[in-house]
């Protein structure tokens, strides 16, 4: 394979094409569009992780005009990784869908609508994992944004609406603070460029101002506590491969971004911040896993998880404030690859279930277990990844992190990764508890009632795709060596400031 700068732009075209002929409505038009574009997808990717593996960071002119006056298009490893693990993942959650009794249930007009809109969260994803223009990254998260409240509506009766109103109304204050925070950058610095825009910035109150409106903008995409009330009912609302697609990447959508201005322009501005960013993420990591221990639906406790486990992404801050960069910086971005396959599995896995059982209940997955063995052998995947279980993906990148924690002395966020593995391992131990010990109402050896009629099955692709991305989560704890050299291409050198004292 010829390492090309090319096959960035190739990675982006795929699924927006993939968007405009989904709009065909066609009868093997889904089947079509996914044969085409899956394989195509996956092709462009590995070009990519190659060609950064043999050229380093890299930039793509878009239309051969580059910055300042076009766009580039940045590839450094850590674009490459989320890059890659985005065309997986969506590879893998179409799959299912296209198999999904409720997808296929959909009338032609609103299956096309479906799909294009599906397509086009995947395609708007990976530009904005590339973009190194401000204006191009709010173009491509409110495209995600927009099309994924849609497909959240796309879930059963007046919960999901509402559900998606409420993603809307909040993610259009966040994108609304962002581009507030963009437009303060391009008077101050002249340029929408974030290489340019660190090179220019400066140490007025704009810069201050415009860091404040970022920030609090991409919290909200990230769902960071306290900015999280979207999340819950919009993630246990949606349809299944919806819900996997935004708990596994589209969040990280707001974390990544995050990184990208803290790590560039924002470097040098109030180094409290970072300190600020990581105790929300520790209340993000308690509260969400208090509220994912109390309910009563399996879709709303890993909805809750999803808010739990973003709050230790943003550990990331203060652990490389305290001075422990490459460890943190590795373990916080291993922890996103990994919670993006198990939290996919584990929706798709819910999803399962819900769709067989008509309910979600965990008071009914006991009746679950007897049908859905390999659906709730594919969430304990998933968890054993959440709680931070050897050999798991999750255990290694927890690991990086507590061993940077611990290593510059920073021991209370090293509790934090502890006490937020021991709260994991209390909720999805209810769902295995409740899937796998005998109900007292039922004798000994009883197979439990059969499944509810009326429902359809649901297709072994289905419940093999769930496996699929669970024990994609666990062999990340294997095969560590190329994702983490992967993640250390363009690693950022620079540290940021101590805080001012008395602040």
């Amino acid at each position: 394979m010829v390492a090309s700068t090319a096959w960035v732009a190739i990675a982006v075209a795929v699924p927006l094409l993939a968007a405009l002929a989904s709009l065909w409505q066609g009868r093997w038009t889904a089947l079509i569009v996914a044969v085409l574009a899956i394989p195509g997808s996956l092709l462009a990717n590995v070009g990519v992780v190659w060609t950064v593996f043999e050229l380093g960071v890299h930039r793509h002119p878009v239309g051969g005009w580059g910055a300042p006056l076009g766009i580039d298009l940045h590839v450094d490893g850590l674009a490459a990784a989320f890059l890659a693990l985005l065309a997986l993942i969506a590879a893998v959650i179409t799959v299912h869908m296209l198999v999904d009794p409720d997808m296929r249930a959909l009338s032609p007009r609103r299956r096309s609508l479906f799909w294009s809109l599906w397509y086009l969260v995947w395609g708007a994803l990976a530009a904005m994992f590339v973009s190194g223009d401000a204006f191009n990254i709010y173009v491509t998260l409110e495209l995600a944004t927009l099309a994924g409240v849609i497909l959240v509506s796309f879930g059963h009766g007046t919960t999901a609406l509402f559900a998606s109103m409420r993603y809307l109304l909040l993610g259009t204050f966040g994108a609304l603070s962002y581009v507030l925070g963009v437009a303060l950058l391009y008077g101050d610095t002249g340029t929408l460029d974030l290489a340019l825009m660190a090179e220019r910035i400066g140490s007025g109150a704009a810069p201050v101002v415009a860091a404040g409106l970022v920030t609090v903008g991409l919290a909200v995409k990230a769902a960071l506590v306290p900015l999280h009330v979207w999340l819950p009912p919009a993630h246990a609302s949606a349809p299944a491969g919806v819900s996997a697609i935004l708990s596994a990447l589209v969040v990280k959508a707001g974390f990544y971004l995050m990184v990208r201005f803290w790590f560039g322009p924002f470097v040098q501005l109030d180094g409290a911040t970072w300190t600020v960013l990581g105790i929300l993420g520790a209340v993000g990591v308690v509260w969400g896993s208090l509220c994912a221990i109390r309910q009563e639906r399996l879709k709303l406790l890993i909805a809750y998880s999803t808010v739990a486990q973003v709050g230790y992404l943003f550990l990331l801050f203060p652990l490389v404030a305290g001075g422990a960069h490459a460890a943190a910086w590795s373990g916080a971005h291993y922890l996103a690859l990994s919670h993006a396959a198990a939290k996919a599995a584990a929706f798709l896995a819910a999803g399962n279930i819900l769709t067989s059982q008509g309910d979600d209940r965990l008071s009914m997955i006991a009746r679950a277990a007897r049908h859905h063995h390999l659906s709730l052998l594919a969430f304990g995947l998933a968890g054993a990844t959440l709680m931070g279980l050897p050999p798991s993906g999750g255990f290694l990148a927890k690991w990086l992190l507590v061993t940077a924690a611990v290593d510059t002395g920073q021991w209370w966020w090293a509790a934090v990764l502890i006490a937020g593995g021991i709260l994991a391992a209390i909720y999805v131990y209810r769902v295995v508890r409740l899937a796998y010990v005998t109900s007292p109402a039922e004798p000994p050896g009883s197979t439990g009632p059969p499944r509810p009629p009326g429902l359809l099955p649901v297709p072994m692709v289905a419940i093999l795709a769930a496996l699929a991305l669970a024990l994609l989560s666990v062999v990340l704890g294997f095969a560590s060596a190329m994702p983490l050299r992967l993640l250390e291409i363009g690693m950022p050198a620079v540290v940021p400031p101590e805080p001012e004292p008395g602040r």
